[in-house]
């Protein structure tokens, strides 16, 4: 599947597509720190806002991932971009999120990223952390408490962190 994958931009027709994919993994409560009952339009406009540069991935005509890429701060820290994935929970375990990873990475530094720094990776997600870790990110800070996860209760957050 992820020989065939198409990485590209994400367009006005996709909104739908993607805004199934956002639905399906936010509900959950226990990765994402929007609320599980955000509306359709607040998530687009995030997710689609004008200062992000936001992607899909599609297989076979069907968006399967998105992410955003952006910067993680304004003005002076804005060398440094922060990122947000999401891959369709009925695909996941099949190299997705990796090939998401690896061509953000590339993508970031092309728009003139010097580092990429995810602020908010619920500790208790251990795929994701697994993933990043595998892409050359470090954890670089830990959060006490601050993930109210819908299952386990208040949750650490770490810091992750790449330079480019």
């Amino acid at each position: 599947m992820t020989d065939e994958l198409i990485i590209r931009a994400a367009k006005s027709r996709d909104v739908d597509q993607i805004w199934d994919i956002i639905h399906k993994v936010i509900k959950s409560g226990d990765s994402y720190a929007f609320a599980p009952d955000s509306s359709k339009e607040k998530m687009l406009a995030y997710w689609m806002a004008e200062k992000m540069y936001t992607y899909v991935a599609e297989y076979q005509k069907s968006i399967v991932g998105t992410f955003f890429i952006t910067d993680n701060q304004p003005g002076l820290g804005s060398h440094v971009a922060n990122a947000g994935y999401m891959v369709h929970p009925n695909l996941r375990g099949l190299g997705l999120g990796k090939k998401l990873g690896q061509f953000s990475i590339k993508e970031a530094k092309r728009l003139g990223y010097h580092a990429l720094q995810f602020n908010f990776v619920v500790k208790s997600n251990i795929t994701a952390i697994s993933l990043w870790k595998s892409l050359d990110f470090q954890i670089v800070g830990e959060i006490p408490n601050a993930y109210q996860h819908q299952q386990s209760g208040l949750t650490n957050v770490y810091v992750l962190y790449r330079e480019l």
